[in-house]
């Protein structure tokens, strides 16, 4: 490791050296042979293993290793890279630099090259967290004055720093021996295929019925079909599309390059605004362009957050169909293993003639339209969302109370939960699963009572939103790519659309409903605002709502691929 290492010095009256964004350093304190003191620091290599695997000295049973982090070990030799000086005192730090600096939306002719100002100015952008660990206080002191940072901006840690590398851990353990199995790694739940319908293609069985794709508990193949059919068939005239985030080998866009070498209108509106996302999103872009697509950078001054993407197909009676997908997450194979999101396949005219005016208004000259199913952010769904929960506040009686039922990612926006609040004062009752952050609080007397919040903490990561409202019996549920922040009521491009099958709208009230069954990985938010565990009470069996849901996908497999019964039909025969 050595030869990688560069010691960079920085004493008082030097320039302190560039530190990356999110990189670990390491800060020394030093002394020369006069005493006099001496500062310098050295980055961790990025192209290098966070974890040093050591022998086994004590033994050497299978499975058993141990390891030495890549800055411990910098540290510990640090006398090596200073030679005639000594190693006063020491600090393993990491700076986060802002992210949030704004794109010249002014720029319309260059709006991509002004996202590359943008993207190649985040490295050196203003610091805004010093992460430390280490009790060099003078090392502290020294790096927050350097860096123009307040006490409140700078975290000590009794730990290692930079959790996220340590996923590196799992190919470590099966590195040193474990074989295939890992004890840091979940049993394998394989995301569920269900059946296609058997000679169907994918347009039919779209026709056919709605089909609700719960990812990632069934399988992100359903989306590929639907993409790489339209980029093969020839009867299919043009796909619209949106792109929030996308892999870094997306087999998404891939297809939509296909269908444009294909010769179909192809038409994405890509995000390039996605925070952390935004320099893929360019060259995803950039290669679309290349192919022959369409390619719009989303909205001035807002972000296009929405999940959609629209088919039109000439049938047979030389007539065109729309076929169209709406999803709470994103048109990413790769996240779609680790997060959970709902999405609804449709061929209803009227959702599938909505759908084509949104990407008319994303795309061209078009006024804001007020839609009769499709709630579009940041125009209407926030007006649209806080009429749902007055209706249900006018329908809700002593004799039929109301319920309202929400799972979103986080709840912060003030008149939303100001709404909640008077819904409960109407005795409605409000269920709210809410992974993140949740500024509302339940449970307080006059104000709260009937509301009741809920978090559940997984393997998964809890991204769908969804929403139900018992409306007098005549029960609706939504599907939503905006959770419940300003940020996205207000400053985002979002859809908020309704599941109509009946079928499919139950099924969405059962998931949610497994939510609350959860005794294991489930958080109940208190009147103050704390959290405690959701545990199982006296004789209650233990409930995982993740595992309940991936078994619930489990047994429709099963039912799907079970042949169909015969009925053996008997007849009784008088004799003669």
């Amino acid at each position: 490791m050595f030869p990688l290492i560069t010691p960079l010095r920085f004493d008082e009256e030097e320039e302190l050296p560039t530190i990356g964004n999110l990189q670990i350093h390491c800060a020394f304190e030093l002394s020369d042979r006069d005493g006099k003191r001496h500062h310098a620091l050295a980055q961790a290599p990025k192209n290098s293993r966070r974890f040093i695997l050591l022998p086994d000295e004590e033994s050497g049973e299978s499975g058993k290793f141990r390891f030495a982090l890549l800055e411990d070990l910098i540290v510990s030799f640090a006398s090596k890279l200073f030679p005639g000086f000594s190693v006063e005192g020491s600090l393993v730090f990491k700076v986060t630099r802002d992210a949030d600096t704004g794109v010249d939306e002014s720029r319309q002719d260059d709006f991509l090259s002004a996202m590359e100002e943008v993207l190649a100015g985040r490295q050196n952008s203003t610091p805004v967290r010093l992460s430390y660990f280490g009790s060099s206080k003078q090392l502290e002191a020294l790096l927050r004055k350097r860096l123009a940072l307040g006490e409140v901006d700078c975290y000590s840690l009794e730990g290692p720093i930079d959790l996220a590398g340590f996923y590196e851990l799992v190919s470590l353990e099966l590195k040193g021996g474990a074989g295939k199995t890992s004890r840091l790694r979940d049993k394998p739940w394989k995301p569920i295929a269900l059946p296609n319908s058997e000679g169907l293609s994918v347009w039919e069985e779209i026709e056919t019925r709605d089909r609700l794709l719960f990812l990632p508990y069934e399988s992100f193949g359903a989306i590929q079909r639907f993409l790489d059919e339209a980029a093969d068939d020839p009867s299919v005239l043009a796909i619209k599309m949106t792109l929030y985030r996308t892999s870094g080998d997306s087999p998404v866009v891939k297809a939509l390059i296909r269908a444009a070498r294909n010769r179909k209108q192809v038409a994405v509106v890509v995000e390039l605004k996605a925070r952390f996302d935004e320099e893929r999103n360019i060259s995803w872009a950039s290669t679309l362009e290349q192919a022959g697509a369409i390619v719009t950078y989303g909205v001035a001054r807002l972000k296009v957050h929405a999940k959609a993407a629209l088919v039109l197909r000439r049938a047979r009676d030389g007539s065109i169909r729309k076929y169209l997908h709406l999803s709470t997450g994103n048109y990413n194979d790769k996240t779609a293993r680790i997060y959970s999101d709902l999405s609804l396949f449709t061929a209803n005219e009227e959702l599938c003639r909505e759908a084509s005016a949104f990407f008319n208004m994303l795309t061209g000259y078009s006024t804001i339209q007020s839609l009769k199913h499709l709630a579009v952010g940041p125009f209407d769904l926030k007006s649209r969302l806080l009429a749902l929960i007055e209706r249900e506040i006018q329908k809700s009686s002593a004799e039929s109370p109301g319920l309202i039922e929400m799972k979103l990612n986080a709840l912060a926006d003030r008149e939303v939960i100001q709404a909640l609040y008077k819904a409960s004062k109407a005795r409605v009752r409000v269920r709210l699963n809410v992974r993140g952050a949740c500024t509302l609080l339940p449970g307080i007397p006059g104000l709260s009572d009937s509301i009741e919040v809920r978090s559940v903490v997984g393997r998964y990561l809890e991204h769908s939103r969804m929403l139900h409202f018992r409306n007098g019996g005549q029960d609706e549920v939504y599907l939503s790519s905006a959770d419940c922040l300003p940020r996205n009521l207000e400053r985002r491009v979002e859809l908020m659309f309704p599941v109509l099958d009946e079928s499919l709208a139950k099924s969405c009230r059962e998931i949610f409903s497994v939510y609350f069954k959860d005794n294991e990985h489930s958080y109940r938010m208190k009147p103050d605002g704390s959290w405690e565990p959701v545990l199982p009470e006296e004789g209650e069996k233990k409930a995982y709502a993740q595992e309940l849901l991936y078994k619930r996908i489990e047994r429709l497999a099963e039912i799907a691929e079970a042949p169909p019964e015969q009925l053996v039909v008997r007849r009784r025969f008088r004799s003669r």
